[in-house]
């Protein structure tokens, strides 16, 4: 599979209310405006959601309306020979657009706030400003964060998709590397960043998604030898015949990757490398409760360039099911080992890296 390269700026949408070339880029080259939309406000879903971390601790922040139902949300995850995690959400009902989500990552802040929650994302020239104040996080305790991520001009992975579903798309950006610095505070104890060896990654998402989805998505940082490395990896976004958001980042460039599996142990779900990018029925996914999560998993690529061994430390497992909505979220961190290979070659080994990788089953 050869993913189509998108370089030439454009509106997101043609008139009909598709995706007017579906593709990947390195930048925003879509123009995306929510008043283009041919779904109803109910079904358009927009989020903002980053993950801080370092080897030890890290944090999550999520800004989302997902049409009928917003959800506000912040975890805590300490990775530690005791790991241990802790997620507080807010849940909103029918914000269709009350938010004022930009419709940019580049432009625009982003904020919500109430009685109980006040978080903030601040653009600043080659910076974001994450801020957070959530009361009775756990036990009454508040949790509070202060966190600052630099954003030099680089490569990031942007994926236009359609659904197989009229006026249904997934625009994605996903923004690696971002060297952080702050700290969080929580029951009396101070989680510092260091820009040296600390990264976030913002996930910025816009779109209309079908009903019922499965996803896998993996995500991880680190500084290498004074080099920059992240990747991003996934499958089960819609239809991606067009392109996958695999990638490898190096010192600010993207290299393009073709198909990655995820093979977790007792996992039935489908193969990319046999699907060939068409979407596949979430049934097909296989049981949530039958993959072996906590057992090492490993990473495997069509072209050879991304070889990985996986170790689980934590799952951050949630589930919720009332009626017509249902999420069940195995988020899992751990230490990756193995190789990855740029464009030109050379080969990047990698070594006990702290990163994320995950199965979702959404129905809302």
């Amino acid at each position: 599979m050869r993913s189509h390269e998108v370089t030439r700026e454009q509106e997101l949408l043609n008139s009909e209310g598709e995706i007017a070339e579906p593709g990947w880029a390195r930048s925003l080259v879509w123009k995306y405006s929510r008043g283009q939309i041919k779904a109803p406000k109910f079904r358009i879903k927009e989020w903002d959601y980053y993950l801080i971390m370092s080897d030890k601790f890290g944090l999550a922040l999520t800004i989302s309306d997902d049409g009928y139902i917003g959800l506000q949300s912040a975890s805590l995850l300490l990775f530690g020979e005791e790991s241990w995690e802790h997620t507080e959400t807010i849940l909103n009902v029918f914000p269709m657009g009350k938010l004022h989500m930009p419709e940019s990552s580049s432009q625009g802040n982003v904020k919500y706030q109430d009685k109980r929650l006040h978080m903030e994302y601040r653009l600043e020239k080659n910076k974001r400003i994450l801020k957070c104040n959530f009361k009775n996080f756990l036990d009454g305790k508040t949790l509070r964060a202060n966190i600052t991520l630099q954003q030099p001009d680089m490569d990031t992975m942007v994926i236009a998709t359609p659904w197989d579903q009229k006026h249904a798309f997934y625009y994605n950006q996903k923004i690696n590397c971002m060297r952080a610095s702050g700290k969080v505070e929580f029951d009396g104890k101070t989680y510092t960043f260091d820009p040296k060896t600390d990264f976030g990654t913002l996930d910025w998402g816009r779109g209309v998604w079908t009903y019922d989805n499965t996803w896998y998505w993996g995500s991880g940082n680190a500084d290498i030898n004074g080099h920059a490395f992240g990747f991003n990896i996934g499958y089960g976004f819609g239809n991606t015949e067009a392109a996958t958001e695999n990638v490898i980042f190096y010192d600010g460039k993207v290299h393009k990757l073709e198909n990655v599996r995820f093979n977790i142990p007792g996992d039935t779900g489908p193969n990319p490398f046999i699907s060939g990018g068409k979407q596949v029925n979430p049934k097909d996914f296989g049981p949530m409760d039958a993959p072996s999560y906590k057992a090492p998993w490993t990473f495997t690529s069509s072209d050879g360039r991304f070889e990985m061994k996986f170790v689980p430390v934590l799952d951050r497992a949630a589930k919720i099911d009332v009626k017509a909505i249902c999420s069940d979220q195995h988020q899992v961190f751990g230490r990756m080992t193995g190789k990855a290979i740029l464009d030109d070659g050379t080969v990047i080994e990698v070594k006990d890296l702290l990163c994320f990788a995950e199965k979702v089953h959404n129905r809302y």
